[in-house]
């Protein structure tokens, strides 16, 4: 007896002959092929398909959905907002959120050869779904627009793709019938190729992490214990990132704390300076003291106070070209900052616009280490090209007559915030360790020695980090001002009494009285007899001051 098939069965008997051929064959022996474990012979499609069922109708699904309550993903940073797994998603957790054994199938009420279980590990997902990537969002035009770090929705035409309804599945990254890549991948997750067919992240292209053939150098914890990829641009986004199980859910970070991210690398193993031997220093960015404290929307003068890895560096765009200040360089490509005039900036083009983030307006600045007689912890107000004066971050400096300047500096230069708060052990220390503000022995961070307290003999190493720059001899043969010997030498006076390294305010001093940097330690110079306590400039290698210092009255002394 013939039998016919008419309209919608033909694609039916069509796939099921696919499951005994095909797909059959694509799924023998891999983890999804459950034949062996569960007893049944031959049988591989049965614990997922089934002719007949009157369970979800597509495709043809032989197994019962979960009744659970899922925890879906949720970011700040994410513009789509996941509800419940829906299609295909709702299928795959049918066995990957453990609730279900393997072998209760739809068409046979009991387990056959006992409960066949999920190994556990990554492939068991729980309910818990917010520390995996997100699924079962509507991911449109509109939200790539949004987020515009994503490529349209109407290039994902090869294997990446979305369901029917548009949306982000399981399935967008997942195969269930074939492990030709591993983890029955759709394509190859090498050198990011899978992350990057809905992924554009901005600077990526060429970045460090995206095309550095840095090898594991062995010592350390291997940065790589779950690839077997060789190489930093092998490892592309799982370097950092896991799409399942993540250590920090909302960054989908391997580790939990944020810096373990980073520091997996660049402590020697890997990459070739050592950053962890630097956070544990005595002065330091204290990146290991706070957890998920850093939110990437976060407004620089209304966040919580912290520092992390993230805060200066934009992994997705950091690079290993230098740069000329005030400029950015490759280090800390990408990272957001803050302007001089104080506007919030997606990635700053100037690096001290990045230290602002937290040095600028942000609350709960720490209190000054030295009192001013102009007190000021606001650093964008302290390096403000319009004030008397500051030091030249920002814009060269107003002094044109600065004859203490070494080689090859001179009056119009541009320095970097790191030229003097960096590492101690760093090139420009004299040493081979990391560039940058990442840790140091010195107080307040610096690359060198910088006394502060009253009564320090002079020397070249107390004042080492002014030396830097700042030519000895020429100093202390008092080629700028007449009596700089007589106070630093034989009077032991700190250059920190008389001089504010990073500016004065023009809110807090006007053009005569707030010049060359002078700020008193209001500690050690108190107001003269008559209440005053004043620096007048009196043009050029001139000026005057009211004040008492070291027992000594000026009412004024003038130079």
């Amino acid at each position: 007896m013939a039998v016919r098939f008419t309209g919608s069965a033909l694609p039916l008997v069509a796939a099921l002959l696919l499951c005994g051929a095909a797909a059959h064959a694509g799924v023998r022996g891999t983890k999804h092929d459950f034949s062996v474990t569960s007893g049944q012979g031959g049988e591989s499609c049965v614990f997922c398909h089934a002719p007949h069922t009157e369970t979800l109708s597509r495709p043809l699904w032989n197994r019962h959905p979960s009744n659970v309550v899922y925890t879906p993903y949720s970011s700040s940073s994410m513009q789509a907002t996941p509800g419940q797994p829906t299609g295909a998603s709702k299928l795959c957790l049918s066995c990957h959120d453990g609730t279900i054994a393997v072998n209760e199938i739809a068409t046979r009420p009991f387990p056959v050869a006992g409960r066949v279980r999920h190994a556990g590990g990554r492939m068991n997902l729980g309910t818990d779904l917010s520390d995996d990537h997100p699924i079962s969002f509507v991911y449109d035009g509109a939200l790539a627009a949004d987020d515009g770090q994503l490529v349209h929705p109407a290039v994902l035409t090869g294997v990446v793709q979305l369901d029917l309804r548009g949306e982000m599945q399981c399935t967008s990254c997942h195969d269930a019938h074939s492990d030709r890549y591993g983890d029955f991948l759709v394509v190859d997750g090498e050198f990011s190729i899978l992350c990057n067919s809905c992924h554009e992240r901005t600077g990526w292209a060429g970045s460090s992490h995206d095309s550095s053939p840095a090898p594991y150098l062995g010592g350390g914890q291997d940065p790589w214990p779950d690839t077997d990829w060789t190489t930093v641009a092998a490892n592309g986004c799982s370097n950092c990132h896991s799409s399942h199980a993540a250590g920090y859910p909302e960054t989908l970070l391997r580790f939990p704390f944020e810096e373990d991210n980073c520091l997996v690398c660049h402590d020697g193993s890997l990459a070739q300076k050592d950053i962890a031997a630097d956070i544990r220093k005595v002065y330091r960015h204290p990146v290991d003291s706070f957890f998920h404290a850093h939110d990437s929307a976060e407004q620089f003068d209304s966040m919580p106070r912290h520092v992390e890895c993230h805060d200066c560096h934009n992994p997705h765009a950091a690079a290993a070209w230098a740069a000329s200040a005030p400029n950015v360089g490759g280090a800390l490509n990408g990272a957001g900052g803050v302007s001089i005039a104080g506007g919030q900036l997606e990635a700053a083009s100037f690096e001290y616009e990045i230290c602002l983030r937290c040095h600028g307006d942000s609350a709960g600045q720490p209190s000054p280490a030295i009192e001013r007689l102009h007190s000021e912890l606001n650093l964008r107000l302290k390096i403000d090209p319009g004030n008397p004066s500051y030091h030249p971050i920002a814009e060269q400096g107003r002094n044109t007559n600065v004859p203490s300047l070494r080689t090859p500096l001179v009056a119009s230069s541009v320095i970097y915030c790191t030229d003097c708060h960096a590492s101690d052990s760093s090139v420009g220390a004299g040493g081979g360790g990391p560039k940058g503000p990442h840790g140091s022995n010195w107080r307040f961070l610096l690359e060198r020695e910088y006394r502060t307290e009253d009564g320090t003999p002079e020397s070249e190493n107390a004042y080492d980090l002014c030396y830097k720059c700042h030519d000895r001899l020429n100093i202390l043969n008092d080629n700028s001002f007449k009596e700089h010997s007589k106070h630093i030498d034989e009077e032991s006076t700190p250059c920190s009494i008389c001089h504010d390294p990073h500016g004065i305010s023009a809110a807090q001093a006007g053009a005569s009285t707030g010049s060359h940097l002078i700020n008193f330690d209001i500690s050690v110079v108190t107001p003269d007899g008559n209440g005053v306590l004043r620096f007048e400039d009196l043009g050029e290698n001139s000026g005057r001051c009211y004040l008492t210092c070291h027992g000594e009255e000026h009412k004024p002394e003038e130079y």
